[in-house]
Parts: structure tokens; sequence; C-alpha cells
């Protein structure tokens, strides 16, 4: 099957057999990504009243039960519920999987060599994205008309998989002056392959967090102003021979009714044929 979508006055072929899957496979009780020392992500299998979901310990079929921390496990998306006291469940934030999205990468810099700022402190051994870093990729124009942005970081190997972030481990995160950047466009979801958009210690304050959903520091409150169709996807891993670009995103997100629950995103790649006619062309708009 061939579909075509439109996008700022470019018709693109959406070619739906080289799906690629940015989210972080969570092998249960083996190795796993691992953000503040939570315990791993668990299966076991069911037990009771002569019944055992194990095949291979002779039951009938396999039925195991989790136990996980969506913020900590792995690939997950969270909506402004994270920061506030009113509920606006992961499960109903979106009114359409489907959108525009621009992988892009940047290299962390070490704080003590950037021009730019962070709440509460920023200290010279921190690693940050920076506003400059993320417009030498993408202009401010062209970031307007994107629904979705995927962040991979510098340099981009494979222990991002299974890596166990601490004190001794930290991630890198956004300045102060990047998520304003970022959160002054129209994009719904950002992505990104590290556990949090803020410092890992922060003194709970969340502050970019607070700056992307437009709730001002220190509250827990719904408001009026609140973006609460903005979504945030972080652990995913975004693998080298994704390149950097344009592509269709597939957010495929569980019905919990929870500020955040295990995701995964899929892209798919966009091939230009404004110059060829056609199959009918479906358009996309800026956000979703």
């Amino acid at each position: 099957m061939s579909i075509r979508v439109e996008f700022d006055d470019q018709v693109f072929q959406l070619e739906l057999s080289q799906a690629s899957s940015i989210a972080i496979p969570l092998a249960f009780n083996q190795q796993q990504p691992n953000h503040f020392g939570v315990d791993k992500a668990q299966a076991q299998a069911i037990e009771g009243d002569g019944f055992v979901g194990d095949t291979r310990r002779g039951g009938s079929c396999n039925v195991q039960s989790i136990s996980m921390v969506p913020h900590c496990n792995g690939t997950h998306t969270e909506t402004v519920q994270h920061i506030i006291d009113q509920a606006v469940p992961v499960g109903d934030a979106l009114s359409s999987s489907l959108t525009s999205c621009y992988v892009l990468s940047v290299e962390a810099e070490a704080a003590a060599n950037c021009q730019e700022s962070y709440h509460p402190n920023l200290e010279a051994s921190d690693r940050v994205i920076t506003k400059r870093a993320l417009e030498e990729q993408l202009t401010s124009a062209d970031l307007d008309l994107m629904g979705a942005i995927a962040v991979r970081t510098l340099p981009n190997d494979t222990s991002k998989q299974s890596r166990t972030y601490s004190s001794d481990e930290q991630p890198p995160f956004f300045t102060t002056e990047a998520i304003e950047w970022l959160s002054q466009s129209n994009i719904h979801h950002l992505l990104v392959d590290f556990p949090s958009i803020d410092k890992m210690y922060d003194e709970g304050q969340l502050h970019n967090h607070h700056i992307y959903w437009n709730v001002p520091a220190g509250s827990h409150e719904l408001t009026d102003t609140t973006l609460v169709h903005r979504t945030i996807t972080e652990m995913i891993f975004i693998n080298d021979d994704i390149t950097d670009g344009l592509y269709w995103l597939n957010l495929q997100i569980p019905h919990f009714q929870l500020d955040a629950a295990p995701s995964r995103p899929v892209l798919y790649p966009l091939t230009d044929v404004t110059e060829h006619d056609g199959d009918e062309v479906v358009g996309i708009d800026n956000y979703e």
C-alpha cells in the first residue's frame, strides 16, 4: 500500500515497510536501563489453586504479572500530570498518534564551556544540551512546522539501552534557554534519549518540565494556559542507521490512566515525491 502525505507544500511518500521503533526493548528481570536506582522491571508467573502460568513448568499457558516504574525502567511517555495535582492521563493524551517528527543529533557539552543557564544550579561537570546546539540543526521556522522533535545525543553508543544512571553516571539535560526555545514552538511531542529533560539532582524542582508545559515554577496546579496537549517521551534509543531529518511518527501509548506509561514511538521514512503524480494525498498539519 502506498500512502502520500503533504507537508509544507511538499508531497512525501510514507514508507510503511521501513518502520523503525525507537523504544528500548524492555527485558524483564534482565539487563535494562535504570534511573534513580529503582527496582528492575520484573515479571513472574501467576500461581495459585493448582495453576501455574508457565508452560515450562507444566502450565497450560503463560500468564505473568509485571512490576515496573515507567519513569525509570525504560522508554516512557508522560503528560503534565507528572507535575500537577489534577488528572491528565497519558492514555488520553493523543487526539492522533500520527504526526511529523524531526530527528536531530546533538552533542552534550560540559556546562563549564557553555554560556547558558539552568535553574536551580549548573555545575561545571554537568553535560548540557544548549539552545545554540539545537539551532545549529534546526531553525525556529522549521521547528514550528513540526509536530514532534526526537533528540539523539552524541556519542550514541548502545550502552544507552542498559545504562544505570546514578550520581556517578548522570545523564545530560537541557539548559533553560534550550527548553525555552523548544517550548515556544508548535511541537506537541518532545522525545529524548536520556531519562529526564531536567537535571537528575535538581532539588526536585523540575524547572524544565514546568517551562515546557507552561506551569509556574513551584506550582502543581492546572491553569487555563497549561499546555495539556504536550507529551514528553524519555529514554528512547535512535540507531545510527536512522539519519537526521524528517519522519512520520507513530507514538504508541497504552490507555493507562496515569501520568506516564511505557511507550513505543515508531518512525517511518518520508520520500519526497513532489514532482510525481500518484496516489491520493493525505494532508498532515503542523501538530497531529
